[in-house]
């Protein structure tokens, strides 16, 4: 019998563990030391810096030298220069000499004067009078800021009508009612829509009504949405927007986005809406006539047909009264038939003057020209209104014989304006004593930077980028720009062009190079 031969087994013992252990963390970290992923005798990468601490060390700047005039590029806006920077007539003359024989402007009237004394430095045809395009938004904005005084704002109303059960939405001449809630540092959108509703909603709950009949009140400057002097596209191109006094800011027209044909359909119809999400019946009245004084509490035209020069501040009830009023705020009662159910405010004229220069609104324009007309005592036409912006700028001592105008916004080809004309008013603007045009001259579009102007002055004429602000004007044929520049002197220079007989473009590089060429001259 062979028996096998026995060998203990060796015991696995806590000691031989621990070895073990500690072998396997030792060849773990000599793999991340190699990786760069911890530090040791084989990592190539440098330390990470220390974790900041919450003592802040001394800071030190470079030394980097002053530059000096000959190495400098000059100040996009400099400040305004003295009398000794003050430009001459041979120097402009000089200066645009080259500019003014180019093929483009052989049918031109250019002008050119000094911003701070007014003086005349060139005058090129300036008495001609041409198709201005949308630079008789200029005339406008004077004649606008004659009638509006400097912080009014306008307000969109819901009364009560002749009973509890109904309510009228009061069409105040705000175009740019947001839909929702009112953005406070918005012009458009400063009131809100469903601001009005809660407002409503509220003062309903507190008497008791949850079905109403909403009539909508079209009385104040009421008047036709397009012109008949307009092409018929203009509006269903986006060119333009309906002219009405109630609107949302969300549908603005916009080239190739038209906005809707009827506005205040639009916002009577998302405003039962509205009332209708709080709980509320509404049953929307036939258009027409509505309960209660009508246009209360808005104010009125003046019976004077001049324009105002003591323009109501607000179109909230008040307890005072404003000449040219039809419908008194004292007259609103607190309670009961014509009472205030809710109030919403927009952003101030100036300020919506100023967007409709920056955008080249045009709906816009002439729904302020519109309501000034209507304040003073003017028809609603917009040719009446049109009438009206140049009677208005004549008041202001200005020469506006020959000038006539069908429109408001510059969309009419049968309007006829001097460059000379336009250069008067932004002069007038820029002096300081009409607050209203001055504000809205602040928003003309910066060349290469805002508005129509935003992708004018980037090439070769770059020389007036963020130096220039100025109006645009172009219809098929006809094109315009009218502004200011600061020189490199730091001298405000006002000026208007006026261009016929040449395709768009070139008569815009034709005017952006004499803009320019303002802009880098001095021209003393």
């Amino acid at each position: 019998m062979v028996r096998s031969a026995w060998r203990p087994r060796p015991r696995f013992t806590y000691g031989m563990a621990v070895l073990w252990s500690v072998v396997a963390v030792l060849l773990g970290y000599a793999v991340l030391d190699v990786a760069d992923a911890a530090p040791g005798a084989l990592t190539v990468r440098p330390l990470p810096p220390p974790p900041p601490t919450e003592t802040v060390a001394t800071r030190t700047l470079p030394e980097v030298p002053q530059p000096s005039r000959s190495t400098s590029v000059g100040m996009p806006l400099p400040t305004l220069a003295g009398e000794t920077a003050a430009p001459s007539t041979a120097g402009v003359e000089e200066a645009l000499a080259g500019v003014r024989a180019a093929g483009a402007l052989s049918d031109s009237a250019l002008v050119v004067r000094d911003g701070q004394t007014g003086q005349v430095l060139l005058d090129q045809r300036g008495d001609e009078l041409r198709v201005p395009a949308s630079t008789t938004k200029l005339l406008s904005a004077a004649a606008i800021g004659q009638v509006f005084a400097p912080d009014e704002t306008l307000h969109t109303v819901v009364r009560q009508g002749d009973r509890p059960d109904e309510i009228v939405l009061v069409a105040g001449g705000d175009s740019l009612i947001n839909p929702g809630k009112g953005d406070p540092e918005a012009v458009a959108g400063r009131a809100g829509l469903r601001d009005l509703a809660d407002q409503v909603e509220a003062a309903l709950e507190d008497q008791g009504v949850d079905s109403v009949r909403l009539y909508v009140d079209e009385t104040y400057a009421d008047g036709p949405t397009t012109a008949p002097t307009w092409s018929p596209t203009f509006r269903s191109s986006g060119i333009t927007g309906a002219v009405a006094m109630l609107g949302l800011s969300s549908q603005r027209a916009k080239g190739g986005s038209p906005g809707p044909a009827d506005p205040v359909a639009a916002v009577r119809s998302l405003f039962a809406r509205q009332l209708e999400a709080r709980g509320i019946d509404v049953r929307v009245a036939p258009r027409g006539d509505a309960p209660g004084v009508p246009g209360s509490p808005l104010p009125g035209p003046s019976t004077s047909g001049t324009p105002s020069t003591t323009a109501q501040s607000s179109a909230t009830p008040s307890t005072s009264t404003s000449p040219g009023t039809t419908s008194p705020a004292s007259s609103v009662p607190a309670s009961g038939p014509g009472s205030v159910l809710g109030s919403i405010e927009s952003a101030p004229v100036r300020e919506q003057l100023a967007l409709a220069l920056t955008d080249s609104d045009n709906a816009l324009t002439e729904i302020l020209a519109r309501q000034a007309a209507y304040r003073s005592g003017a028809g609603t036409e917009f040719a009446q209104v049109g009438a009206w912006v140049v009677d208005s700028v004549g008041t202001l001592g200005l020469d506006v014989a020959g000038v006539r105008l069908s429109d408001a916004s510059g969309l009419s080809r049968q309007n006829r304006v001097r460059a000379s004309l336009l250069a008067d008013v932004l002069v007038l603007g820029y002096d300081g004593t009409h607050p209203v045009l001055r504000r809205a001259l602040d928003g003309l579009p910066i060349g290469g930077l805002t508005g129509t102007l935003e992708n004018r002055f980037t090439g070769e004429d770059h020389d007036a980028a963020g130096r220039a602000r100025a109006k645009t004007g172009t219809l098929t044929g006809a094109n315009a720009l009218a502004g200011s520049v600061v020189d490199d002197d730091g001298r405000l220079l006002v000026f208007a062009g006026m261009v016929a007989g040449v395709g768009t473009n070139d008569a815009r590089a034709a005017l952006d190079r004499f803009v320019a060429t303002l802009a880098s001259c001095g021209c003393r």
